[in-house]
């Protein structure tokens, strides 16, 4: 009797701990009665007929995320694998339809994710693919949204989380990257050496115009002095081409000194000789002569020949009136 006893109070007390259960926070817990649907129990502790009503299965209310990874084709014939990471969760209120209408839940979004994916990206190339990841996103949770709002399930939101194309696209990609990156480096190279080459010859450019500037002074300066030169000798009674062979036999020794001063120079003046200066004087005396010989015959010519043009005008009038009388 003491054993028996025990063993019924020990199955008494383990049947009336089974009549209470608890549900968690963001659980729903679905009681069955013989099988058939009795009640949907949301957290907290709860009470059931031991042996009668059974708990049939819990559904999480919480925000899932399933990540898919499609590998698919885009319309330049790259293949490329896309991850898409699905938010969603199971609507209070549409508990029933979440459990007893879809068995596998997973499954079927994926499914939908693929069917998606499938259809938008082989219409765009693989730069687009990255540019309007967006939009596929969006497509998805459309279509999503549709096809499991019946079965209870809201989609939160969509996200193509991850762009991988073949590794030898990528290499591709990068050189072509790169190409055009040394593409632009050459051009700022070849622009910065334009800048230089304008800079440099815009100097040597004002540094010649300075340059024949102070030439062009020091020529004019030099022919004042000469003139000044000219005008002391004629006043001691040396004419003016005498001076001026003087001058220049003057400077052409100055010119040989002005050599002679420099310690490395290989400068060779020919000729070069002790009789060279005055042969140089005699010889532009006697050019200055000539030359003064033959300008004033040029002048006498010129002379003849305006007189002779003077005369013709007046002889024509007269032998018209010879015509006349005639």
């Amino acid at each position: 009797m003491g054993i028996t006893f025990i063993i019924f109070l020990f199955f008494g007390f383990f049947i009336f701990l089974s009549s209470f259960f608890t549900v968690k926070q963001q659980t729903a817990v679905i009681v069955e009665r013989f099988g058939k649907f009795l009640s949907i129990r949301q957290s907290g502790l709860h009470l059931k007929i031991p042996m009668i009503d059974r708990i049939a299965g819990r559904v999480n209310l919480k925000i899932q995320q399933l990540d898919v990874i499609i590998e698919t084709k885009t319309k330049d014939n790259v293949f490329v694998k896309l991850k898409v990471s699905v938010q969603f969760m199971v609507v209070k209120e549409t508990v029933y339809d979440a459990f007893y209408k879809l068995e596998y839940p997973h499954d079927q979004i994926t499914s939908y994710v693929f069917d998606v994916v499938r259809a938008e990206v082989p219409k765009l190339k693989l730069d687009d693919v990255f540019e309007r990841k967006d939009d596929i996103a969006i497509a998805v949770k459309r279509e999503l949204n549709e096809a499991m709002t019946t079965y209870g399930y809201t989609i939160i939101n969509t996200l193509v989380t991850d762009i991988d194309p073949d590794i030898q696209v990528k290499n591709a990609m990068n050189r072509i990257n790169a190409a055009d990156r040394e593409k632009t480096v050459a051009e700022f190279e070849a622009e910065a050496s334009r800048i230089r080459i304008v800079a440099k010859a815009k100097a040597e450019a004002e540094s010649k115009r300075l340059q024949g500037q102070g030439i062009a002074d020091q020529r004019r300066e030099i022919a004042r002095g000469l003139v000044e030169s000219v005008d002391v000798l004629n006043t001691v009674g040396i004419n003016s081409q005498e001076a001026s062979a003087l001058i220049v036999v003057t400077q052409h020794y100055d010119t040989l000194q002005a050599i002679g001063a420099e310690t490395n120079s290989n400068l060779i003046l020919l000729p070069n000789s002790p009789q060279a200066g005055s042969e140089m004087l005699n010889n532009m005396v006697a050019s200055f002569s000539a030359s003064n010989q033959v300008g004033e015959m040029m002048k006498k010519a010129n002379r003849k020949q305006s007189k002779k043009t003077e005369k013709e005008p007046n002889d024509k009038p007269e032998t018209d009136s010879e015509n006349v009388e005639e």
